[in-house]
């Protein structure tokens, strides 16, 4: 008879002591140091979260930028079926983790994440797999977007989103400047076709034009407090679109008529977001829009050297630059695209340039604000493809989980849903 007495005491001890235990391990902690097996699918699960209304702290500069929050039903199931590797902490731990943080000789802080970006794709319905890189990375780390183009900026839909993002688009008006190679592909000749329709839709002669006006809808999106993030070509030829608004800066393969051979001069700086005193390419047959991307051979870096490192910022005092470098890795491996590289003295002086190529002159990721918004410009392509062709398959990135370079795009995914705390610099 003692027996079974004693096995029930130790059971109701043991259940009153479970519930004082639960509550002290209630923090979840997701690192994005290299002890992360999944990176990239780690910010989707921080998506995931702030989709059932749960605050998660960004730690910044602590272990590689790492995410936590409380412990709530259905987290822990969803960050192993994703299989992102997470540790459950207790409340004591995690304060003193917070107190690390706020020591004020540590480079860190914790930024709040309070809600979902919604998140729009500037994209064509019939763009090419290799097209697009963060549409890739979205759809691997289960992150929703949604696709629009110039008949949704062009009637006012942009104030519908937090975020916007631009990859390997032609704002000139040149069709990527494939003409030289790609002409007579049927994908080419359909994109055309279905520019030009484009354009006619919307009261437009030329496709030009009907770019121009769809970079003015996008400022004023950054300028009422959106979100830009562009790269490859959706860069400088974002802002070569903007200084040569009303100018006819093609050839007539593309709308028909001479190009102005005094575009140049006419060409107005004070529009661009980034960009000033650069100079056209304005051959049809030449794969530049202009001297801002630096020249292959002037680059002096292969695929064996070609590197870019992320400056380290304040995490206290410029919260903002030091979000979007958030990464396990400071040195990043360099990657090719239309445009690759930025030549710096280029770039306009207010500009902040968060990763470049020092020895080389270039700059590969940089950021500034326009009034309430804000803009990031990143070059190159496919951070996990040195030199990625045209027609050539998309890349896997089951193969790239932990890919410094496209946990770059990803910082900016979760940038808008941050707190806003001002900047003390």
């Amino acid at each position: 008879m003692i027996f079974p007495r004693l096995l029930t005491l130790l059971l109701v001890l043991a259940a009153g002591l479970a519930r004082p235990l639960a509550g002290w391990a209630n923090h979840i902690l997701i690192p994005m140091d290299n002890t992360q097996k999944e990176h990239l699918k780690a910010y989707g699960a921080a998506y995931w979260l702030l989709g059932k209304q749960v605050e998660v702290d960004w730690l910044l500069n602590y272990r590689g930028g790492a995410f936590a929050c409380d412990v709530v039903a259905g987290a822990e199931n969803e960050l192993a079926v994703r299989g992102v590797s997470y540790q459950v902490i207790s409340e004591a731990q995690y304060t003193g983790i917070l107190s690390e943080i706020a020591d004020p000789n540590a480079n860190m802080d914790v930024m709040k994440l309070e809600k979902v970006p919604k998140i729009a794709v500037y994209t064509p319905k019939g763009k090419q797999p290799w097209d697009d890189a963060v549409t890739m990375v979205l759809a691997y780390a289960e992150i929703p977007y949604t696709q629009i183009y110039d008949d949704e900026v062009l009637r006012g839909d942009l104030p519908k989103y937090d975020w916007l993002h631009l990859h390997h688009e032609d704002f000139t008006g040149q069709y990527g400047k494939f003409y030289a190679n790609y002409r007579s592909r049927p994908w080419y000749q359909q994109q055309q076709r279905d520019a030009e329709a484009a354009a006619k839709r919307n009261g437009f002669a030329k496709v030009s034009q009907m770019k121009g006006a769809v970079t003015v809808k996008m400022q004023e999106f950054i300028a009422g407090g959106g979100f830009l993030f562009a790269m490859c070509s959706a860069t400088d030829s974002y802002d070569i679109a903007l200084a040569g608004l009303g100018l006819d800066m093609v050839e007539s393969m593309y709308d028909g008529d001479p190009a102005d051979q005094q575009a140049q001069a006419k060409l107005n700086f004070n529009r661009t977001l980034a960009f000033q005193n650069f100079q056209l390419r304005m051959n049809p047959y030449e794969y530049e829009y202009s001297n801002i991307d630096m020249d292959p051979r002037e680059r002096g870096v292969y695929e064996d050297n070609d590197f870019f490192q992320l400056f380290n910022f304040s995490a206290k005092y410029d919260p903002v630059p030091t979000m979007l470098t958030q990464n396990h890795e400071r040195t990043v491996k360099g990657f090719m695209g239309q445009t690759t590289a930025f030549r710096k003295p280029l770039i306009k002086p207010d500009v902040v340039v968060m990763g470049e190529n020092k020895a080389s002159g270039e700059v590969r990721y940089m950021h500034g604000t326009l009034g309430k918004g804000t803009w990031t410009f990143y070059g190159g392509h496919d951070p996990e493809d040195y030199q990625h062709m045209v027609e050539e398959e998309p890349t896997d990135l089951a193969l790239h989980p932990n890919s410094p370079g496209y946990r770059l795009i990803l910082n900016n995914i979760l940038f808008p849903a941050a707190k806003k705390k001002k900047q003390k610099t």
